[in-house]
């Protein structure tokens, strides 16, 4: 180890040794290991995730929206999917009125663009219990485009966000039958708010053709349907350009994957 003087103290940081760049490549290489076990390991855990058991939304629940009351139906804007994070912002909370909670807040500054959420048929919603308006200033003062409703009833009770923050999972069917799918808080929360990783956590995942996903679930390739934020049309197929470019990745990639160089 060698030692590095901190900044401002006193203290000295013990920090790695220094090596030449065959050493740390080397070092990178016996560490790439263990990251691409995990990343196998969390595609493992998600499609065992999307194996979980449902359950039945059978209670009616309401919210205040920015045009007024909608019912947790609504919620999905027409989606399949719909992923619910109990933000507090509400009298009582630190930070009120200006603020909301400064864990909820730094989830919401995280949030990626959500229309590719809803490109793969899946809605993000805020819930909070402060007021429509009150929402609306804090969105605005912070830049933030989250739809955001308000809780009025027992909703936040009744799926375990009452106390503390947490994001829970819904799937709508056809019939408009409403089911529980799945439920993360803690520290499951904190890596919340990139594309992947709210996919990951939905019923139908990222619904791609290289998933492990029960007989029937939606997929579809590789790469195609990503777009540019402000460009998705429902319905539209793939761009043919990004087909060809996708589809040169997609084969260099498994090139370096039979070499042993990814």
């Amino acid at each position: 180890m060698t030692s590095v003087e901190k900044a401002g103290t006193n203290a000295a940081m013990q920090t790695p040794p220094v090596v030449s760049a065959q050493d740390w490549e080397a070092a990178r290489q016996q560490l790439l290991l263990k990251e691409k076990a995990q990343t196998r390991a969390r595609d493992a855990l998600a499609a065992e995730r999307r194996r979980m058991p449902w359950m039945e939304v059978t209670k009616t629940y309401a919210f205040e929206g920015p045009g007024g009351k909608v019912s947790l139906t609504d919620l999905f804007q027409g989606r399949r999917q719909l992923i619910v994070y109990r933000a507090f912002f509400e009298p009582g909370v630190f930070g009120w009125p200006d603020h909301a909670c400064r864990g909820c807040s730094m989830v919401a500054d995280q949030v990626a663009h959500v229309s590719h959420l809803n490109a793969r048929d899946t809605t993000l919603m805020f819930a909070s219990r402060a007021p429509q308006a009150d929402i609306a200033r804090l969105k605005k003062r912070m830049g933030w485009t989250i739809p955001w409703i308000t809780v009025i009833d027992s909703f936040d009770k009744d799926f375990g966000v009452d106390e503390w923050h947490g994001t829970n999972v819904f799937y709508r069917d056809d019939g408009d039958r409403i089911f529980r799918t799945y439920f993360v808080k803690s520290r499951g929360d904190e890596q919340m708010g990139g594309t992947w990783n709210y996919l990951d956590i939905t019923p139908l995942g990222r619904q791609e053709v290289w998933e492990d996903s029960p007989k029937g679930y939606p997929q579809t390739p590789t790469y195609k349907w990503w777009n540019w934020h402000d460009s998705y049309a429902e319905g539209a197929a793939p761009d043919q350009k990004w087909v060809e470019i996708s589809d040169a990745g997609e084969k260099a990639f498994r090139e370096e994957a039979a070499e042993g160089r990814d």
